[in-house]
């Protein structure tokens, strides 16, 4: 008897690049379901700047981006350590929305478009057997012909998947901590901020509402460093950059406690891990500085999108999906990814951070290069 195969499709996280995966899944008419451990709206550590290479996207997929009158970035201005400005143009630019809002409206849309959302569900186990999923949530066990891996920078699948021995081999990679907060904050519509401190560097910008999305990603030694105190943290180390001695002094801060995650990794992973296809920060992490990991995300979820449907016509076998779809993963953000780590190691320092900065604020043409590296192009 052949068992009886609940969804062509399984997303095992609700985020972006889960969320516009499915929707276009089911724009294609396959019958799919996403499982999100969080019930929505819900808040999620991330700078909240969106590269305009995914806009035309997400209005296309069928968000009202232009009516909700929201920041739109072209400048950036970054300082180091002593507070130094080196402002540059972003010749592609941005627009800024929170996660809070911009999940919760994906979701929405998911919903109009008839894809099954579990929500407050965990996923706790996926296995592969005789060319189908076997997979086990808290709400129940699923099976599905694909399974899509979206489920962020860390999660217990990632054990599950045999993935976080691959991580750890990367020490060096893997000892950072995030913090968001949303504030009140004189600044301006069209600029996004990146202040360098102590190991470490602190985003600033606009978003919905006339707030300011204020995230900073620093090193555990950091806040041991400081009794794993974040309030002492911040005033005895971020406060050395008088950029943000200013703003956390005078900001509104709109959160009773911040947004915070530990343990994130910008090491190397695998696109395909047991014949899961992985999306979004789950494929790979790009540094929070570039401020491209949403648009990452969804671009990675139209791109698995693309090889899953010719599988599920028939057109390519498994193998050949998986082959596909990680080829054109590495074309796409390989360098992306290798450039912002490299980006990365040359800020929160002293003299390295200022010499580079100086180095392109007199090289426009390298400053360009480099920015250019870590964008991509409208998809």
């Amino acid at each position: 008897m052949q068992r009886e195969i609940n969804f062509d499709i399984i997303v095992a996280g609700g985020g972006l690049g889960g969320l516009t995966f499915a929707i276009q899944c089911a724009n294609a008419g396959y019958n799919v379901a996403v499982f999100e451990k969080e019930e929505y709206p819900f808040h999620k550590v991330c700078g909240e700047y969106v590269s305009n290479e995914s806009k035309s996207f997400l209005i296309e997929l069928g968000l009202p981006l232009n009516s909700w009158q929201l920041p739109e970035i072209q400048q950036l201005l970054v300082t180091d350590i002593k507070g130094n400005a080196y402002p540059f143009q972003l010749d592609l630019g941005g627009f800024g929305i929170s996660r809070f809002k911009l999940d919760d409206e994906l979701y929405k849309l998911a919903i109009e478009k008839n894809v099954q959302v579990f929500a407050g569900t965990k996923v706790m186990n996926i296995n592969f057997l005789q060319d189908f999923f076997a997979v086990v949530t808290t709400k129940g066990n699923f099976s599905s012909r694909v399974v899509i891996g979206s489920f962020g920078k860390r999660s217990n699948i990632d054990v599950q998947l045999k993935r976080i021995n691959e991580e750890r081999k990367f020490s060096s990679c893997n000892n950072f901590i995030g913090i968001k907060y949303h504030i009140k904050y004189h600044f301006p519509n069209n600029l996004i901020a990146l202040h360098n401190f102590k190991n470490g560097y602190c985003g600033i910008s606009m978003i919905e509402d006339e707030k300011c999305c204020l995230c900073y990603l620093t090193t555990m030694r950091n806040l041991k460093e400081n009794e794993n105190s974040i309030e002492a943290m911040q005033e005895r180390v971020l406060y050395q950059n008088p950029a943000l001695k200013k703003i956390f002094s005078e900001a509104e801060f709109l959160y009773a406690k911040p947004e915070a995650i530990a343990q994130v990794s910008f090491a190397p992973k695998t696109q395909i891990q047991n014949h899961v296809l992985m999306v979004g920060d789950a494929a790979g992490l790009i540094t929070p500085l570039c401020g491209n990991g949403m648009s990452m995300a969804m671009h990675s979820g139209k791109l698995a999108f693309t090889v899953v449907d010719k599988f599920l016509k028939g057109m390519i076998n498994r193998l050949e999906m998986e082959r596909q779809y990680r080829i054109d993963w590495e074309h796409h953000f390989k360098t992306r990814l290798w450039y912002g780590r490299k980006v990365q190691s040359l800020m929160g320092a002293d003299w390295l951070t200022s010499l580079s900065l100086g180095v392109m604020r007199r090289l426009p043409f390298l400053a360009r290069h480099i920015i250019a590296a870590t964008h991509g192009q409208p998809f």
